[in-house]
């Protein structure tokens, strides 16, 4: 896990970063930099990811938003501004829906999946046309992260990302909610990402013009300053514990 943190103040913002599938706390660095101006960090490599050790089976979505609950009351955090990308933004969307009382907001990063294009064929062919594109330093953070998670486990936790509606989920979840594209995101569309964000009060999407799925790397210092606008704009809603 890597942490950063400034000196206690009042309100100062936690933000937890969530890796997407087959990646890791790496491809954040950058915006975690940027987070750290303002508040305190956490980025983290989930089972399996980042060259952890791999679960004896596939662990689903809600196991894994349950995971970071109980990783944030370790951490003594009792409420975060939870960030994640891809298949992240399901894990902190799942966490926000069972625990309302730690997701102080919620940010979704290029989220999946859109029903309409839930098959293994159409992801590949939108990550094949992002990566293409993608800048090199990019693509090699992701690229070395692949490898390291393997093509076993990545197949396994794709069923998982597939099955998952992340959709359905955000219904039930309170928590003031950002969501940012690349406005050239191959994988994570205009449509379905203007849906996830009507889909809950006080919903915004941000499109980065000239950017695409890996935005949060590549327009880091742009994405980190929407995430912190949107925490600044909505005061926190207190939930209690579920």
């Amino acid at each position: 896990m890597s942490s950063t943190s400034r000196a206690p103040e009042a309100e100062v913002p936690t933000y937890l970063l969530v890796h997407g599938i087959g990646a890791s706390h790496r491809y954040y660095r950058r915006m975690q930099q940027s987070l750290a101006v303002t508040g305190h960090t956490h980025s983290l490599d989930l089972p399996g990811f980042g060259g952890t050790r791999r679960p004896e089976r596939p662990i689903p979505v809600e196991e894994y938003g349950t995971l970071l609950g109980r990783l944030l009351d370790q951490l003594e955090v009792p409420r975060a501004v939870l960030v994640g990308h891809s298949m992240g933004a399901q894990f902190v969307t799942e966490l926000a829906r069972q625990r309302p009382d730690i997701a102080s907001h919620l940010v979704l990063i290029g989220p999946v999946t859109d029903p309409r294009r839930a098959t293994a064929v159409k992801q590949a062919m939108g990550l094949t046309r992002d990566s293409v594109k993608e800048p090199p330093a990019g693509k090699l953070i992701v690229f070395r992260d692949y490898l390291k998670c393997g093509p076993r486990w990545f197949s396994s936790e794709l069923a998982q990302m597939l099955d998952y509606r992340t959709d359905l989920s955000l219904r039930e979840v309170r928590s003031p909610t950002l969501v940012i594209r690349g406005a050239n995101d191959p994988v994570s569309g205009h449509v379905w990402c203007e849906s996830l964000s009507a889909a809950v009060p006080n919903g915004q999407l941000v499109e980065v013009e000239g950017h695409r799925h890996l935005v949060h790397h590549t327009a880091a210092a742009q994405a980190a300053a929407h995430i912190e606008g949107h925490v600044r704009r909505h005061p926190s809603i207190t939930h209690p514990a579920a």
